[in-house]
């Protein structure tokens, strides 16, 4: 099976929370590699979405299950699927 691109890159914020940027498509051929980043961040994280033009509901899932500790940043393009979703309402989203 071919992976799909996705980059994540680590950092933090100026208050210093855990920052994870994802760019490229999430599916679930690579959400095993977005699980390990935020399983590997500790505290709050910001995931910022902005760079991802694809979420598909394994995505979703991973977003779900990390949903307690995460802070998202999204476009109008990932909205609809966030909202429709209800993790809009479990987590804070930016770019709503």
């Amino acid at each position: 099976m071919t992976t799909t691109p996705l980059t994540l890159t680590p950092g933090r914020r100026a208050d210093g929370t855990t920052l994870l940027t994802a760019v490229g498509e999430i599916d679930m051929s690579n959400t095993d590699a977005l699980a390990e980043a935020l399983d590997s961040a500790s505290g709050p994280v910001v995931l910022d979405l902005t760079g991802v033009e694809y979420l598909d509901s394994a995505g979703l899932n991973v977003l779900f299950s990390h949903a307690d500790r995460l802070e998202l940043i999204a476009t109008a393009l990932l909205a609809p699927v966030l909202t429709i979703s209800g993790l809009a309402e479990l987590t804070t989203v930016e770019g709503l």
